[in-house]
């Protein structure tokens, strides 16, 4: 069965390293993944994650970085997801639509319904198969951001920002349990990979003996 897995969370929740530790069950398990990440995927969509992310226009507009976050995903798709997809290859994604709900609908306050209909258009009917939501506090998730690097433009945002996209992220994961679970990330790293590895054989994606 073809998978397309994403991984989705506010800053500083472990995403980087758990889907390294992903990757590594499902290649164990017999499965080729690709890894990829949103923004970016492909030189069109890193060129226009240099442009999201950076300080060069701190009041860009949100309408402009819903709409730039598309147009690098449309291209991701076309270059990247579908085509691994198509090969019977697994997709691990660092983030993808259910971050533009979370940061430019619950962040932002965007209208929904402007990120529905551009989801449909740009994906037709293709969702993950499984989105795993790291969820922390966000006071934890910043603390640890803060040791990494110095922030983007993103990051910058106070924590009211930070504090509605993660009760976005929330209430994804309530309506569509069916492909869409939350994991407690402020736990020790181990704890969070064994939550994550019963997730994958709970959906799935991994047998019971791996």
């Amino acid at each position: 069965m073809v998978k397309f897995i994403t991984l989705e969370g506010i800053e500083g929740v472990g995403k980087t390293s758990n889907l390294l530790f992903i990757k590594e069950l499902l290649e164990l398990s017999g499965q080729e993944c690709v890894v990829t990440r949103e923004p970016g995927g492909t030189p069109l969509g890193e060129a226009l994650r240099g442009l999201l992310l950076s300080h060069s226009d701190e009041n860009m507009s949100a309408d402009a970085e819903l709409l730039m976050m598309f147009a690098a995903r449309a291209e991701h798709l076309n270059k990247v997801i579908r085509p691994a997809l198509n090969n019977n290859k697994t997709v691990l994604c660092d983030r993808f639509t259910e971050a533009t709900y979370a940061y430019q609908g619950g962040g932002r306050q965007l209208d929904v319904n402007k990120i529905s209909n551009l989801e449909q258009w740009v994906q037709g009917d293709l969702r993950p198969d499984l989105t795993i939501i790291l969820d922390a506090p966000v006071e934890i998730g910043r603390a640890r951001a803060g040791k990494r690097s110095e922030p983007d433009r993103i990051e910058k945002e106070q924590d009211d920002f930070f504090q509605r996209v993660r009760e976005a992220y929330i209430d994804l994961a309530n309506q569509h349990p069916y492909r869409i679970c939350l994991i407690d990330a402020s736990l020790e790293l181990k704890d969070v990979q064994k939550q994550i590895q019963k997730k994958l054989i709970e959906y799935k994606i991994l047998m019971v003996n791996c």
